[in-house]
């Protein structure tokens, strides 16, 4: 394998993905600890400060804080944060240092050019870890503070340092569930072993993706659809944990998009600061966990989408093959091209996209795929039923259209272009030659791939011209439909009811054109070899119209 080969490889691998955003996340980590162990909020503010450049391409303008505001900015900022002005700097945001107590004022970031969503989830995350160390910093100095003014408060302190020593506890137990990447699962256990009560964790619509502790609910309850996006948005304006009935809900949304909810089940409504901080602190962790996993999600997917387009075009086999391996994808067996239209009751081409990879998963038909313009390719990796391919692509339509090209098998890397331009060309076919939707194999195409494979189509040419030439010529000065009307009547078998069903005239109208094709062609329709000869003309003509207009 030559040097740029071995470069592509180390790109694609995905599990160097999960380690660089494992390492950021454990510097957080270890930055929190720092935090915690300071002496002082100056020191926490520098470290917090110092730590923004190697989060992202920006740059600390200071601290603006909360008994002194718009001495940065020049004006207040608003409690959640937001974008701000600055040093005439092009972008620059305040983020809130915020804990579950106070908001102790804003990291205020500057920067050429707008953040990507991680870095800016990252700044995110640092401020929430500087407010909460500033929060456990000034509870401390508080306790020291009470302890030597005070010794008649002993029981109060004593509680006060529980709840330090209970924060403590929270933040090491749910770092350690970062680290060991125990994934939503252990996320859920970790909370309800630190509040005790049950836990559920949901993606966005509502879905329990993991649950921990007793009673769990069968079947779960799922909100509907406008209950649910009120409660997002009412969880999205809120600065803590809602209360939601007889539970507490903390949104999971790195970059800003709402990918999970963790919820306390809480009917008795028992839980106190101690159980929010740990809902809170879980919420982060998912957080981290759901932004990891959606980056290695696309970036395996637009690996993907690279190497289906690079088979479709062309390619060199030892690249593709190379490629394939960092997916962990068997690309020498043997594969169809597929290619899709349709639509459902939303015309949009990434809805298309899904339900084709909802229905090759459901049908074991293969997972590469890429959207191209209106259609999708599929490259089947099995020779899978095609009508229940595309009998489930409709269920995931919710009805609609589609209808589904297969191109011949591909036995080497270099055969994908051809079954791709089969597949296409099928489809093509089957608009042309106005037959219903349905799957059209380019294997049982008969005389219309016999045609298309001909060479010579000045020769395929002069054949249509001899047989339906006059019927043409009529065409076109008239505009009439003759040559569409024959083509169909014969594809028909001569049945008069078929033929004016599927053209959708009367059948006086259908009766009066077969005269006027008999009259101007001068052939006798009820000669089985003028039929034969005449039948092979129209799929010809049919055929030249799909290679000549690009298909």
């Amino acid at each position: 394998m030559s040097a740029p080969e071995l470069e592509i490889a180390r790109e694609l691998e995905p599990a160097q993905l999960r380690r660089g955003l494992l390492s950021t996340m454990r510097s957080l980590l270890v930055l929190a600890q720092l935090m915690t162990e300071s002496t002082g909020e100056r020191q926490i503010l520098d470290l917090a400060v110092t730590a923004v450049p190697s989060l992202a391409r920006c740059r600390a303008v200071g601290i603006e804080r909360a008994d002194a505001p718009g001495r940065l900015t020049g004006r207040v900022p608003d409690a959640a944060g937001g974008p701000v002005e600055t040093d005439g700097a092009p972008w620059a945001w305040a983020y809130p240092l915020g804990s579950a107590t106070a908001t102790f004022g804003h990291l205020v970031v500057a920067a050429d050019a707008e953040p990507s969503g991680e870095e800016q989830f990252l700044l995110r995350a640092l401020a929430q870890q500087t407010g909460a160390a500033l929060a456990n910093q000034r509870l401390h100095a508080q306790e020291l503070a009470t302890a030597a003014e005070l010794s008649e408060v002993n029981d109060r302190l004593r509680g006060t340092v529980g709840a330090l020593e209970r924060s403590m506890e929270i933040h090491a137990r749910l770092t350690a569930v970062a680290v060991s990447g125990e994934g939503w699962d252990g996320i859920a256990r970790a909370v309800h072993e630190l509040t005790g009560l049950p836990v559920a964790i949901e993606d966005r619509y509502g879905n329990l993706r993991a649950w921990a502790g007793p009673n769990r609910p069968d079947p779960y309850p799922k909100d509907s659809v406008v209950g649910r996006e009120q409660l997002l948005r009412r969880a999205l304006r809120a600065v803590r944990p809602i209360r939601d009935g007889g539970r507490v809900v903390a949104l999971a949304h790195p970059q800003g998009d709402v990918l999970g909810v963790i919820v306390l089940v809480d009917p008795g409504q028992t839980a106190g600061e101690p159980e929010l901080m740990a809902l809170e602190h879980g919420a982060t962790i998912l957080a981290m966990e759901l932004a990891r996993v959606r980056s290695l999600a696309e970036s395996e997917l637009r690996i993907r989408r690279d190497l289906v387009d690079e088979l479709l075009t062309g390619t060199d086999e030892e690249s593709a093959l190379t490629r394939a391996i960092a997916l962990r994808y068997d690309l020498q067996r043997p594969h169809r091209v597929l290619v899709v239209e349709g639509r459902g009751r939303m015309r949009d081409t990434d809805v298309l996209f899904q339900a084709v990879r909802n229905a090759a998963r459901e049908e074991s038909a293969g997972s590469l795929l890429v959207a191209r313009g209106a259609q999708v390719v599929l490259l089947a990796d099995r020779e899978a039923d095609w009508d229940a391919l595309r009998a489930a692509i409709l269920r995931e339509l919710g009805g609609g259209r589609a209808r589904i090209g297969v191109g011949e098998v591909c036995e080497r890397v270099t055969d994908f272009p051809r079954s791709y331009h089969q597949a296409r060309l099928a489809l093509r076919l089957l608009a042309v030659a106005e037959w219903d939707d349905r799957v059209v194999s380019f294997d049982d195409l008969g005389v219309y791939r016999l045609l298309a494979g001909v060479d010579d189509l000045a020769e395929v040419d002069r054949f249509v011209q001899h047989w339906l030439g006059d019927l043409l010529a009529y065409d076109q000065q008239r505009g009439a439909d003759l040559v569409r009307t024959l083509a169909f009547y014969l594809d028909r078998g001569g049945s008069y009811s078929a033929t004016s069903s599927a053209l959708v005239v009367h059948r006086n109208t259908l009766k009066y054109r077969l005269q006027r094709i008999r009259q101007i062609s001068g052939l006798d329709l009820s000669d089985p070899e003028t039929c034969f000869n005449l039948q092979l003309a129209t799929r010809a003509w049919q055929t030249l119209n799909v290679l000549r207009n690009g298909h």
